[in-house]
Order: structure tokens, then C-alpha cells, then sequence
């Protein structure tokens, strides 16, 4: 079965080994077509705390590591 991913920006790495994305989601208004932009914060897994916040990183889903925790950090992109 094909994971999930998501592309985002890094917000907080303050907890040990978990940093907190945002991903952005551009969509048109189905009655007026204006574009707007709605964002959702995920919870990810980063087992060395590479990430720091304002990265922008590769997120894929996993079977949880908490309540909260269900996705992992895949890959950092360099700004």
C-alpha cells in the first residue's frame, strides 16, 4: 500500500526527536472561485533532530508513535 507524504514547512522542533509541519493547501471556492489557502499542522517523527525550524521537509505516514505522532520525517530539503 502506497504511504502518504506531504510537503511542509517546520514550525517548532522543540520536543525531543518530534517537530511540528505545516502544510499548505491551495483550493478554488466552489461558488465564487476565489483561491484560498488552508493549512493543517502535523505531527512528525525525527529520530536524530536534524530538522530546525523554517526547513522545508519531506513527511510520510506511519503506523503511530503516539497519540498524536502518526507521521515520520522523510527527507530535508536545503533552503
Amino acid at each position: 500500500m502506497v504511504r502518504k507524504e506531504r510537503l511542509g514547512i517546520v514550525v517548532s522542533n522543540k520536543a525531543q526527536k518530534t517537530i511540528i509541519v505545516v502544510v499548505q493547501r491551495r483550493y478554488q471556492h466552489s461558488k465564487y472561485g476565489k483561491t484560498l489557502i488552508k493549512s493543517k499542522r502535523y505531527m512528525a517523527h525525527d529520530e536524530e533532530n536534524l530538522a530546525k525550524s523554517g526547513d522545508f521537509v519531506l513527511i510520510e505516514e506511519t503506523t503511530p508513535f503516539s497519540r498524536c505522532k502518526k507521521w515520520n520525517l522523510k527527507k530535508i530539503f536545503s533552503v
